[in-house]
Formats: structure tokens, C-alpha cells, sequence
């Protein structure tokens, strides 16, 4: 007996208010059910989807954040790629004990390379010898590249995230998903649409452009929905938590600087973390931040320090770690939770004039900390759109150039997440497009037991919730 199909679709972002101008994917909920999605912690995009795939929280498969300090390498990374960082039993493996052979395609959920799927796709740029990055994917197996970008074009990576991020990257997408259950006919297909996080995170989630973004979504999954539809292929979108309006920004590093805690050493009159010397520093992922603390006797110092910090709302210690089920190694020894209008950023630096360059890039991978001030340019520079594209034309003749218009004022920023939410509405939601399976609420740690109980397929343990 083969496997239900099922169509799994992220809409980052998503919630209950939304929906409201979502029409085609309200009619999902309608034939079926709509549920309260119980979020896991933090609610940040890679430990959220991690919780969905394995059924366990952050102290079971390890994903404590966006990123994390390696203490293994002494370096802070964001926005790792490969699967093996992610502990626990996966979906698949779950649903290929019952059903062998059950097929899976990835189309840009995170932690894609290396997964034991079928089909993956997931952003991956050209990194050029002399500095220059190039849009393009990475895809499994090889000859999926050429099918995708033959049919779809490059990837278009410069709309997935930065200043010009739009409706664009997530039509790729979602053309891509429907070339996939249209040629290769997955047992399970997962979707990731971002769209929604871009305007929701530049303006709020009660700006109009915000409602806009959501309608526009909207209209582009029509046609997957068709497709799933059509082919008789179970549909479940979700997301992985909720933005809510934010006002001001934590400069958590610069507190834990001023105290003496944190070191910074300079090259070239730009100032760089020194995480080896540091006595304490944060990794800042939206509204929650991993504080590592080099000597077990200052932890009580600085839980004191950012528990009196404006715009800190909690510092979790192992109880409260614990609690919050994100008792790993990887976190932090200490980890800070944001006021609900509350923001924290990865500066460091006291005078913006000993920033270093890649603090006005979009630089994911060598910031240490999440940033979500490039979503903009800066809007004090006047001449910032005449330099981005001065720099693009320098690209183009293949000469060394550098995007910097990143603004170094956090002040823009009008969305954030990764609290839990204080109200269900401004929560993440799970619609299904079946009644059977139809709950008032789900928990994320439910997630992967009700897709395989979708496709037809024992729960991924005997006692499973």
C-alpha cells in the first residue's frame, strides 16, 4: 500500500490575522481544518522547522537558534546548511520504516544538503575566487539544477533576502514545488515561502503593505493549490511562528562591552569580536540571544547585568533553560528574552566610524548575529541608491565591488519573533486541507506524528503524542 501524497508549505509568518486577506489559503482551512500552531523556542526559523521534521524540542535535536557560538571552533556561525547538525529522527526516516522507498523533495526548508531526500533545493550562491558572489541554488540530484533553472531561470537569489527581497524568490519557489509534483511526483513535498517575513519584518504586522504582502502570497500559491488539488495531494501550510510590531532595539553586546565583559580586537581600524577572550558576548537571533560566559563564576554577574538591561524581559538560567526545552550544549550559558516591542542586535562596536566593512553588507555568514537591517538601504544616505548601483555596473564589468548600503541604525526595523507569542493571533497557524484530523490546537513538537498519520503511516514512536 503506497503513502498518501502531502504537500507541505511554510508560509513564514503566517497567522490567524493574516489569513484574513489570504483567501485561496483560507479556503484550505474551509475544506478541512484550521488549528492553533504551538510554537517551539526560540521561534526562529531553523530550530522551529527542526521541531516540525523531528518531533522534539531544541534539547532533543540540538538547533538552539539561527546560529550559535561553536565552542568546538571558537567561532560564532549563522545559517549553516548541512542536515548532521540536526540530532533526532527525521520524518522520513520515520515514515521509510513502514513505507521503504518513500520518496521526499526539500524545496528550500533549511538544513537541506546532506539530507537523506530524494530531490533538494536550496539557495546556494557562486562564490568567485576574486570575491564576487552570483545568484544560483544548489540542487540533488545533480541533473535537478539544470531541470529547474532550464525551465524557472537562476535562482534569484538577491530577492531571497537583503534590500531588494520580494515576492519574486518565492514565486521561483513555488514554481519550482509545482514542476516537482508535476514531473517527479514526491511521496512528500515541503515548500518554503518567505515572502511574508520580509514586509512583516520592514513594516510591521499592522501596516497596510503588510496585509498587501499576505495577499500577494496569497495569489501566488493559487495555482500550487490547484495543482495539489488536482492531484489529489494533501495540503498543510503552516508557519513557524508570528511576527509582532517592535519599536526598539537591544544593544546586548554593548551592554555586556561597557561592563568590561567583551573584548574586540582591530585590524585595519575596524573592530572584530574576540569571542576567545571575551569574558561574556551575545549571539543575537531576533528577539532571543545566546549569552556565552567564559568562567562559571561570572554567570551570576551578568544574569545580573541583562536582567536590569531596558528591553530585557527574562534571562533564562539551566532551570529556565530547561523549561523553555532548550537545555543543549550549544545554547548559551545564559540565554536573554526581549520585551514583546523589543529587539536585540549583534553590534558591538562603540563608534559606528570602527564598524567593520561587512557591518553595511549583507554578510549572513560573517556577522555574528542576526541582522535584519538589511532588509534596507540606509535610508541617512542620500547617494545610497547612486553607490549600489555604481557597484552593480562595477560587477558587471567583472571588476572588485562592494554593496555597502546596509544602514548601521537598527531604527527601521518595525517586525520581529522568536519570543513565544503572548496571543494566539499573533501566533503561527496549521491548516489542512482534510477534516480528519481536526484539533482546536496543535503543538510543533505534533507536527511530524500528524503528517505521518496524514499519509497513512504509523506514528514515528509507540508513544508519540
Amino acid at each position: 500500500m503506497s503513502a498518501d501524497p502531502l504537500l507541505v508549505i511554510d508560509v513564514v509568518g503566517l497567522t490567524p490575522r493574516l489569513l484574513a486577506h489570504m483567501p485561496r489559503l483560507r479556503a484550505v482551512g474551509d475544506a478541512g481544518f484550521t488549528s492553533r500552531l504551538d510554537t517551539s523556542f526560540p521561534a526562529v526559523t531553523c530550530t522551529v522547522q527542526s521541531t516540525l521534521l523531528t518531533g522534539e524540542p531544541a534539547t532533543g535535536h540540538g538547533i538552539v537558534g539561527n546560529g550559535w557560538y561553536f565552542r568546538e571552533l571558537g567561532e560564532v556561525f549563522l545559517w549553516r546548511q548541512h542536515n548532521a547538525l540536526v540530532g533526532g529522527e527525521k520524518l522520513w526516516e520515520a515514515a521509510r520504516r513502514s513505507q521503504p522507498g518513500y520518496r521526499v523533495a526539500n524545496i528550500c526548508w533549511w538544513y537541506a544538503m546532506g539530507a537523506d531526500v530524494d530531490f533538494t533545493v536550496t539557495p546556494r550562491p557562486v562564490y568567485y575566487a576574486d570575491g564576487r558572489k552570483e545568484p544560483d541554488c544548489y540542487a540533488h540530484p545533480p541533473s535537478l539544477h539544470a531541470e529547474l533553472t532550464g525551465k524557472l531561470g537562476t535562482f534569484p537569489l538577491f530577492t531571497y533576502w537583503g534590500p531588494t527581497a520580494s515576492i519574486t524568490s518565492s514565486r521561483w519557489i513555488v514554481d519550482a514545488t509545482r514542476h516537482m509534483l508535476a514531473t517527479h511526483a514526491p511521496d512528500l513535498t515541503l515548500a518554503y515561502v518567505p515572502h511574508l517575513d520580509y514586509d512583516l519584518q520592514r513594516f510591521g504586522p499592522d501596516d497596510p503593505r503588510a496585509f498587501a504582502a499576505a495577499a500577494e502570497v496569497d495569489r501566488v500559491l493559487g495555482p500550487l493549490l490547484d495543482d495539489a488539488a488536482a492531484r489529489g495531494v494533501t495540503v498543510v501550510a503552516l508557519s513557524e511562528y508570528g511576527i509582532t510590531g517592535v519599536s526598539r532595539a537591544v544593544d546586548i553586546n554593548r551592554v555586556l562591552r561597557r561592563a568590561g565583559l567583551l573584548n574586540v580586537y582591530t585590524q585595519d581600524g575596524m573592530e572584530y569580536l574576540d569571542p576567545w577572550t571575551s569574558a561574556a558576548f551575545a549571539v543575537a537571533d531576533h528577539q532571543v540571544a545566546h549569552v556565552y560566559v567564559a568562567d562559571p563564576a561570572d554567570t551570576g554577574r551578568v544574569r545580573e547585568l541583562l536582567s536590569g538591561t531596558d528591553g530585557v524581559a527574562e534571562v533564562l538560567d539551566e532551570h529556565g533553560k530547561k523549561e523553555y526545552g532548550i537545555d543543549h550544549a550549544r545554547a548559551g550559558d545564559l540565554v536573554a528574552v526581549a520585551d514583546p516591542d523589543a529587539w536585540f542586535t549583534y553590534y558591538y562596536w562603540l563608534d559606528d566610524a570602527r564598524a567593520p566593512d561587512f557591518a553595511q553588507l549583507v554578510e549572513i555568514h560573517r556577522k555574528p548575529g542576526y541582522d535584519p537591517a538589511e532588509l534596507f538601504m540606509d535610508p541617512e544616505d542620500p547617494r545610497v541608491k547612486l553607490r549600489a548601483a555604481v557597484a552593480l555596473a562595477r560587477k558587471k564589468l567583472g571588476m572588485r565591488y562592494r554593496m555597502s548600503v546596509v544602514p548601521l541604525d537598527p531604527a527601521p526595523v518595525r517586525g520581529s519573533h522568536g519570543r513565544l507569542p503572548d496571543r494566539p493571533d499573533d501566533g503561527p497557524v496549521l491548516l489542512c486541507s482534510r477534516p480528519d484530523e481536526a484539533r482546536e490546537r496543535y503543538d510543533a513538537t505534533e507536527v511530524k506524528d500528524l503528517l505521518l498519520r496524514l499519509a497513512g503511516l504509523p506514528a514515528s514512536t509507540p508513544g508519540s503524542r
